[in-house]
């Protein structure tokens, strides 16, 4: 799915995706349709373990230390922009939080468990951003220090700066939902009801296994997702100095 939807595959070694991310951006440049282009610059996922590492490497360069994320990853960020510049208008600056000190993951939300996000979305137009490369990393830095006063203040209010605004409820995702549902379980609902009506115990026992190791291969390969199962990338100092 990933490489049909045309994704900048990265192996996170910067003397190779150097060469791997221009030829996905300059793929992007004459893309027909318009399209969001997503970037998280941290490169990983936030663990204390990750935190503590990048912290040090922040020490060492004289950046302020970060709370509440990871010191991003510039060099990614730099090519992103300049190979997309004069395409792509602007930059969205998104900042994800969770009501309550929720934990959401996808095991939860196969669960039917509801969670209560809020998001801050900031529209910088992309001259704003710097061509040069170390401005540019100066200003992502700059960034993150933003971003993370942002959370700060969600943390102590439960609310990011400026008016919240709830956008209105659509049908039509549910409406779309639902037709699909349907056709596609149609012929689903058909075979196991002619399967049960067969009245073959073994025919009922074998397609209740398939169901149960479906099920539990589903919930094995989320799982795999959650954090503390992550990568080690940025678990320790010197492969982040080395990357970034």
């Amino acid at each position: 799915m990933w490489y049909f939807t045309e994704m900048v595959f990265c192996t996170r070694k910067w003397e190779h995706d150097r060469k791997t991310v221009a030829r996905g951006l300059l793929r992007l440049r004459d893309y027909p349709e318009k399209y969001f282009f997503l970037i998280h610059c941290e490169g990983t996922r936030f663990t204390e373990k990750k935190h503590q590492v990048s912290m040090q490497v922040a020490q060492a360069k004289g950046l302020p230390s970060l709370k509440h994320h990871l010191l991003p990853r510039t060099k990614g960020f730099a090519i992103t922009v300049r190979g997309l510049r004069d395409v792509v208008s602007a930059v969205y600056d998104c900042t994800l939080n969770f009501r309550n000190n929720e934990n959401p993951t996808l095991l939860g939300v196969l669960n039917g468990k509801k969670y209560h996000a809020d998001l801050y979305v900031r529209r910088i137009p992309l001259e704003e951003v710097p061509e040069d490369g170390d401005k540019c990393a100066a200003w992502l830095h700059k960034l993150y220090q933003e971003k993370d006063a942002f959370q700060e203040q969600y943390c102590r209010t439960g609310t990011f700066p400026g008016t919240p605004m709830v956008p209105p409820r659509r049908p039509w995702a549910l409406l779309n939902w639902l037709f699909w549902a349907s056709l596609l379980l149609c012929p689903f609902v058909r075979f196991l009801v002619s399967m049960v009506s067969s009245g073959s115990s073994l025919t009922l026992a074998s397609f209740v296994l398939v169901l149960f190791v479906a099920s539990m291969g589903v919930r094995w390969m989320i799982g795999v997702t959650e954090i503390d199962k992550g990568s080690a990338y940025g678990d320790t100092d010197s492969k982040q100095k080395q990357s970034d």
